[in-house]
């Protein structure tokens, strides 16, 4: 019997590596993403915090060093918090990439799969054909030497 052999097997062996590699990589990019988020969550609850003691710091006795010092810290949160969101933001639009290289590279990986579906199914039907096409001979043959 014969066997089916895909002309482009080494093409659709390409595409489902570079599908994984695609993968590896939105992982990552995910990775850091949440990475990222974390870190702001904790910079945002520093922030809180050293707001909160700003406010601790302005009722009561006022002293005016530790008042000044605290207020340069919440400032500080505040600039360092920016740049960490400007970093998620990065992070988010690289997993927003990977995750459309993803898509177009799995898209391709299909097309190849379904030429392949293709290629099998019009190798089944030429089998067919030329299994029936033997059959009609042996019974032309047995039935014309009888």
């Amino acid at each position: 019997m014969a066997k089916f052999v895909y002309r482009m097997q080494n093409i659709l062996n390409i595409k489902i590596k570079l599908e994984t590699q695609a993968k590896n990589v939105y992982a990552a990019a995910n990775r850091k993403y949440l990475e990222e988020q974390e870190i702001l969550q904790e910079l945002m609850l520093r922030r809180v915090g050293y707001e909160k003691k700003l406010k601790e710091l302005m009722n009561g006795n006022i002293d005016i060093k530790a008042v000044t010092n605290a207020r340069n810290d919440v400032n500080t949160m505040k600039t360092i918090v920016r740049r960490q969101m400007v970093e998620v933001h990065k992070a988010e639009k690289a997993v927003e990439t990977a995750r459309n290289e993803l898509n177009r590279i799995m898209m391709e990986r299909k097309t190849q799969e379904k030429l392949k579906e293709k290629d099998f199914e019009k190798f089944k039907e030429e089998l067919k054909a030329e299994e029936a096409k033997e059959i009609d001979q042996l019974v032309s043959f047995t039935y014309n030497y009888k």
